[in-house]
């Protein structure tokens, strides 16, 4: 089997979006991942923290926020596309109509239900040792936020926690408790 490419990637994607399929893939080492639709507990989580971070940079016209669709080519020539990810306006002015060259300031992966533990904080830990300034875990189901820095051990956040990225986002806080999809009371739920 031959190395795979990131115009491979484009190749696949090409087939994928013509034949109506909506699959996340990135280049690892020559070989091509595939990722399904993840569960909805994970989309509501990056939909969630996407909207908090988007709410304190952009009038700030700090940089840019990226969902799980915005791919990265990173210095290893790896193709990756975390599920939310910041690059500083100063590094990146204008969104290219591509992939992104260059390794996200912030990198956020979220576990989905089929996805364990440690391949996620590995990836994350990959993309911190690739330049990424803030790298974050996010684990649904122990309601956890693991932080990665370049230095120093993973800093671990949980439900009482402020999640806080000084070296980004001066003065921006966000309660953990506040990523969790809600559970609405009847109440809430009667139509008006």
């Amino acid at each position: 089997m031959s190395t795979m490419t990131v115009k491979d990637v484009e190749q696949v994607q090409t087939a994928f979006s013509e034949a109506g399929l909506d699959y996340q893939i990135e280049l690892e080492g020559g070989r091509l991942s595939i990722m399904g639709p993840s569960d909805i507990v994970s989309s509501e989580i990056s939909s969630r923290l996407i909207a908090f971070l988007f709410a304190w940079i952009n009038p700030r016209r700090l940089g840019r926020v990226f969902d799980s669709a915005g791919g990265f080519i990173m210095p290893d020539s790896n193709l990756k596309a975390p599920d939310v990810s910041f690059v500083r306006a100063a590094r990146l002015r204008q969104s290219p109509r591509y992939f992104g060259q260059l390794v996200p300031d912030l990198v956020v992966e979220i576990k989905s239900q089929s996805d364990r533990t440690q391949p996620l904080e590995t990836k994350v830990l990959k993309f911190v040792e690739l330049g990424a300034i803030v790298g974050i875990a996010i684990d649904p189901d122990a309601e956890t936020v693991k932080i990665y820095r370049s230095a120093g051990e993973p800093q671990i956040l949980q439900n009482g926690d402020i999640l806080t990225v000084p070296e980004l986002f001066r003065g921006w806080e966000l309660p953990v408790s506040e990523l969790w999809p809600p559970i609405f009371t009847e109440e809430e739920t009667q139509e008006i």
